[in-house]
């Protein structure tokens, strides 16, 4: 299988559209991360990675209604490629692999 590359903030930028579907901009995909990891993010780093998943061409966007609310700009709308959806398994199954290897013992917890 390629080589699909996807750092550790892309891997949760692209599942966290994969779980919004039709509902994924960036605010939204924003507050999802956040409520899902307690975890914050920063709108230039989730920017910056939702540009290079697109560059990867794993994502596509496109524009939504321009709204009144927005000042007439539409919301710019996320979803998952073909290419990204293949990226997505790769990685899900390079974790299994990983996960399967790793002896039980060093897994259990040793109670004191």
């Amino acid at each position: 299988m390629k080589n699909y590359q996807l750092g550790e903030f892309e891997e949760l930028v692209i599942l966290t559209v994969g779980i919004l579907n039709n509902s994924a901009y960036s605010v939204a995909i924003k507050d999802e991360i956040e409520s899902r990891l307690s975890r914050s993010v920063s709108m230039g780093a989730l920017h910056t990675a939702l540009k290079r998943l697109e560059d990867k061409g794993y994502l596509k966007s496109f524009s939504g209604e321009a709204t009144e609310e927005r000042a007439g700009r539409p919301k710019r709308y996320f979803e998952i490629t073909a290419l990204g959806k293949k990226a997505m398994q790769y990685a899900k199954s390079t974790r299994d692999e990983l996960w399967s290897a790793i002896p039980k013992a060093v897994l259990q917890l040793v109670a004191r």
